[in-house]
Formats: structure tokens, C-alpha cells, sequence
């Protein structure tokens, strides 16, 4: 056990110890740059999917508007509300601005990432697959099986079990404390729920996400808001403060401008997941009409995460009386938590409680699927899929019951950033693949076409799948502005 714990410890080190955080920087500026700032270019375009729920001509089909909530599901979770909280506890006010900073470039990012997801789909059944281990494969070629399957390996274990029961610890502690539930009833109702909706397969997830992302992602910032306005005429003073913190004019924690660098972008980069590669498994699964449309869709996911629910937490904790400057007695859930109840009273607490719980739920189908995407990837038996829910379920009950069941999956974060290397690099190598894609989107825009529709024809070198991407010429995606 020591060794593996040493072993982990150091794939830690270099992945997120000193080289992915930098180069998730790097490389998001360059696609911002190279791109022409396509996250800011079609901004107003990312709206349109959540106004449209017939976004498809198959009501079989997952929408781009399924895909978008059930994403933000996954991204939107305990780093919202815990992770703001300590990045603001280790670098001060000033984390929030690199958090924003990180978030708009992250955007490009998973544009990218996403459109090459769509692009390299595969029609399996009824539904649509993709993702990172499946672009490696047609988009790089059988050479790189390897590095496909590494990928997949890593997905499963880390999101399907490690992070399922990090989130069922999360809510089970949250029920407990404030609510006096004992473990075992929130592990019982969560593997319950659960196993309803994974059993339900890919379709029933979508759906499940559909109603519980906006009820959670709207609850969450109307709550926020109030707290907002109650304090209006504060809000000068804090932007003042983040900016300052940010740029070291004034110093919260030691460290100063550095704190504040250091734990903006990583705790931005590990809220939005732009640029691990786990959005495209879910982005892949919409039937849309071009793969950009698609990509312009996920990346309002990264801006919906950090833009808005991140900041949500970070001006209740900031507006309040609760948190003070180079103080860490008090962080993470417990410091958003006791912030709230500053402003709106002990009922609040209860409130907080309920949206961990909804924001874990859809985490946890979220993370899930992740998991059946990679294992359909690598053998197409469905003994093996229903192994694995019956894992899923157990673990999250797992987690929720035993305090210090979480211990036990240390490799979770490690193997996330294996997953980010891997993804990262597919995406240097196929991003001229994706100019491409990206120019004949802006032509059709150009030309007037309203709903761009992306001809395989036109792309006879790519290795697309043609029943994927059948003429839809009379398809509304719901991306056109």
C-alpha cells in the first residue's frame, strides 16, 4: 500500500505538481489565439441551446441541450462550493480573478476538445459514442491504440470510482451534520437513485439531468443573487479587492500575487474540467448538425461553471463577515456554508445541504456515464456494462457509509491528470483537423447559411463515421443566432 501511495504520489507530482497546470494555460491561449477568440466570437450563439428543448428530429436522439445540462452536471459539483472556498482561504480574494481568467480561455479549450468529440463519433445502436479514447483512434490512427486504451483505463477508474465516491462522501457528511441523517440512509436513498437512472442507460441519464441541472444551477444562483443585493453597496469594495489581491497591490494571504495565480487556475481548471477530456465523452452523444455547433455549446458549460456558480460562492463568502484574510481555521463547504447562514439565517444551512445534494447527484450519473462510455470503448459486452453499474452503485453507497472509504481511492486525482496529458496531446496533434472543421462552420455563417451542416464528403481523408453524420439539412440544432 506504501509503495502504491508513493507510486501515485509521484504521477501527482508531474502532472499536477508542475507541468499540466501551465500547459493547460498555454495551450488554451494558443487555441484562444490561433481560433480568432471563437469563445467570444460566438458567444451570444451559446444561449440559443438552452432556449431549445426540440433541438432534434429523432425523439430518440440526445439533444445538444441534453448534452450541454448534462455536462454542466458533471462540471458543477463540490468545487463550486468547497473549492472556491479554499482557493479563496490560500490566495485570497484574488484567486477569484484568475479563476475568471482561466474560465474564458478554458472555453476555447473545450470548444476544441468537444467539436473533435463530435466529429469523430460513432453511431453504436440507437446512440451516439465518443470522446477522447475514440478521436485517438480515428483521429490519430491504430498506432495509437495504446494511448487510447491508457485513456480509457484511467476515465473509469477515476471518475466511475474514485470521484463517485469522493461525491457520495460529500453528500452523506453534508446530511449529517446539518441534518442529523444518519450515512446509511443517504448512502441507501443515493445507490437507489443511482441505480434507477443508470439502469436506464444513456437516454434516461440525459433526461434526469434535463430537470435536475436548472433546478439545481437556478435554485443555486437566485439564492446568490439575494445575497447580492442585500449587499449592493459592497460590491465596489470587493471587485476593488479582487483585482487588487490579484495583481498583489495589496497582500491577503503570504505569497500575495503568487497565492492568488497558483490557486485561481488550479482550482478554475479543476471545477471546469476544460481540457481533461471528460465534456466530449458527454458532447459526443448530441445529434447536432456540425461538430462546431456542438463545441460553441460546451464551452458556455465551462462559463455557466466558473463565470457564474463559482462566482456565486465566492461573493457570498466574500460579501459576508465569516471569512478573514490569512485566517484557515475555517474553509472548504464549512466556510461557504457558515457565510450563507451570515446573510440569510440557520435556514439557509438546510438549503446548502440540498444543493450539494443535487449537485452531487447529477456528478455522480455524470461521472458515471464517463465510466460506461470508456468500457463500451474497450469491449462492446453488456455483462461488462452491468458489472460495472452494479460497481457504481455499490461505491457510491460506499462512500456515503464509511467516513473513510474516500481514503482508499488516492489515485483518483493522479490518474486525472494522466487523463489531461493524453487528451491534451491528441488535441496539439488533430487541432489542424479542427481549423478545418472550424473554417468550413465560419464559410457556411459567412454565406448566410443559417444552420451550418457539416458534409463528410467534403472531408473524404477524415475518418468519420457517414452514419453519424446523415444529411440534416432540416435539422434545427438550436446553436444558429
Amino acid at each position: 500500500m506504501e509503495f502504491l501511495e508513493s507510486f501515485f504520489g509521484i504521477i501527482g507530482d508531474l502532472t499536477w505538481g508542475w507541468s499540466l497546470v501551465p500547459f493547460l494555460v498555454i495551450l488554451g491561449l494558443f487555441f484562444t489565439i490561433v481560433s480568432g477568440f471563437v469563445q467570444f466570437r460566438f458567444f451570444g450563439r451559446m444561449f440559443r441551446v438552452l432556449l431549445n428543448k426540440n433541438q432534434t428530429a429523432d425523439k430518440d436522439a440526445i439533444s445538444g441541450r441534453e448534452a450541454l445540462l448534462l455536462s454542466v452536471g458533471g462540471r458543477v459539483g463540490g468545487g463550486n462550493i468547497a473549492g472556491v472556498a479554499v482557493a479563496i482561504t490560500l490566495g485570497g480574494p484574488g484567486a477569484v480573478f484568475w479563476m475568471w481568467a482561466i474560465a474564458l480561455v478554458g472555453m476555447a479549450t473545450s470548444l476544441v476538445e468537444c467539436s473533435l468529440a463530435q466529429l469523430y463519433k460513432r453511431k453504436e445502436g440507437e446512440a451516439y459514442r465518443g470522446g477522447p479514447a475514440r478521436t485517438i483512434i480515428h483521429g490519430l490512427g491504430e498506432d495509437y491504440r495504446w494511448l487510447a486504451y491508457l485513456y480509457a483505463v484511467c476515465l473509469i477508474a477515476s471518475f466511475a470510482l474514485g470521484f463517485n465516491a469522493f461525491q457520495g462522501n460529500t453528500v452523506a457528511g453534508a446530511a449529517q451534520d446539518s441534518l442529523g441523517i444518519d450515512r446509511i440512509w443517504t448512502g441507501a436513498l443515493l445507490a437507489i437513485g443511482t441505480g434507477f437512472i443508470v439502469f436506464g442507460g444513456i437516454k434516461r441519464i440525459a433526461k434526469a439531468a434535463d430537470i435536475i441541472v436548472p433546478i439545481m444551477a437556478v435554485g443555486y444562483l437566485a439564492m446568490s443573487l439575494v445575497v447580492i443585493l442585500m449587499n449592493i453597496t459592497h460590491i465596489p469594495a470587493v471587485l476593488s479587492s479582487i483585482v487588487a489581491n490579484a495583481f498583489g497591490l495589496e497582500e491577503a494571504v503570504g505569497g500575495g500575487m503568487g497565492a492568488a495565480l497558483a490557486q485561481g487556475l488550479r482550482r478554475g481548471l479543476f471545477s471546469n474540467e476544460a481540457g481533461l477530456g471528460s465534456a466530449p465523452n458527454v458532447a459526443a452523444t448530441a445529434e447536432v448538425s456540425h461538430p462546431i455547433s456542438q463545441g460553441i455549446t460546451q464551452s458556455l458549460s465551462v462559463f455557466i461553471d466558473t463565470i457564474l456558480i463559482c462566482s456565486c460562492t465566492a461573493f457570498v463568502i466574500l460579501l459576508g463577515d465569516v471569512y478573514v484574510p490569512g485566517a484557515a481555521d475555517i474553509d472548504g463547504v464549512v466556510l461557504t456554508q457558515q457565510s450563507l447562514v451570515s446573510h440569510m439565517g440557520e435556514w439557509s444551512q438546510y438549503f446548502l445541504t440540498v444543493a450539494i445534494l443535487l449537485f452531487a447527484v447529477s456528478s455522480i450519473i455524470y461521472n458515471y456515464y464517463l465510466g460506461e462510455n470508456a468500457l463500451t470503448f474497450m469491449s462492446g459486452s453488456k455483462a461488462a456494462v452491468f458489472v460495472l453499474r452494479v460497481v457504481v452503485i455499490g461505491i457510491v453507497f460506499m462512500g456515503a457509509v464509511a467516513p473513510g472509504a474516500t481514503s482508499v481511492f488516492f489515485f483518483s486525482d493522479p490518474l486525472m491528470g494522466v487523463l489531461a496529458i493524453v487528451n491534451l496531446l491528441a488535441l496539439m496533434m488533430l487541432f489542424p483537423t479542427l481549423t478545418r472543421i472550424l473554417k468550413d462552420y465560419k464559410r457556411q455563417l459567412k454565406a448566410g447559411v443559417e444552420h451550418p451542416v457539416f458534409d463528410p464528403k467534403k472531408f473524404p481523408d477524415l475518418d468519420v463515421d457517414l452514419k453519424a453524420w446523415k444529411p440534416k439539412s432540416s435539422q434545427t440544432d438550436g446553436q444558429a443566432s
